[in-house]
């Protein structure tokens, strides 16, 4: 389960080579190797069809990286949320920038993550979405600028304005933990980001790419 009042990591497994199947499973076990040695928050953020065993082998929580804003019915190719839940998932990532939503679908998606008990994690490449988003009462929101993403410079050094607007503008409508991701690559980053108010990161290729993705998980979780 998430400590929800400690800073927390998500790492978005995308579907990188090394973040999917076999990969998948090594780097999950990495992971919550590390939250185990650390006592950090560390979340995983896998493929739909590596959720369940993934979720059966480690104690960390495993999310969705997409849902889709259906019950049980006649709906082909999509990810329905109770099954996602039934698999093992505790949770998703929704409109990231490689996967927007229309505004209604995101806010019926985070209604129906409620209604079936995920918890939801919204992404906003600004300031402002994030504030439009705030109204629907997400658990958290990741701030991304997109021109970031997959980077070497982080957000928290390139950008660091757009992290305190968003926690600004966020808190004018509800009290919603932020996040932030793009371009975070050591505990440089993630100190500044928690300095900022952020209340963790959204990482991805920096671990999940990286030649030794745990002493580079190791090396973020320093930054909490």
């Amino acid at each position: 389960m998430l400590e929800s009042m400690k800073p927390v990591i998500i790492v978005n497994f995308k579907a990188y080579k090394e973040g999917t199947g076999k990969e998948a499973v090594e780097l999950a076990k990495i992971c919550e190797m590390v939250a185990l040695e650390t006592g950090k928050n560390i979340v995983i953020a896998v493929e739909e069809v590596d959720i369940h065993k993934i979720s059966s082998l480690v104690k960390i929580p495993v999310y969705s990286e997409h849902l889709d804003p259906i019950y049980s019915g006649a709906h082909t190719g999509q990810n329905l949320p109770k099954a996602l839940k039934d698999n093992g998932a505790e949770g998703t990532i929704l409109n990231h920038s490689e996967d927007r939503f229309r505004i209604d679908q995101l806010e019926e998606s985070i209604k129906i993550a409620k209604v079936i008990g995920l918890k939801t994690v919204v992404c906003a490449n600004d300031s402002n979405i994030a504030e439009a988003v705030a109204s629907f009462k997400p658990d958290m929101i990741a701030i991304e600028p997109p021109e970031l993403i997959g980077g070497d410079i982080s957000v928290s050094t390139a950008k660091p304005e757009i992290i305190t607007d968003t926690i600004s503008k966020v808190n004018k409508t509800a009290i919603i933990p932020v996040l932030c991701g793009a371009g975070i690559k050591n505990r440089s980053d993630v100190k500044k980001a928690i300095d900022l108010g952020a209340k963790g990161i959204l990482v991805a290729s920096g671990i999940v790419k990286a030649s030794n993705p745990e002493e580079s998980l190791k090396e973020l979780v320093e930054g909490l």
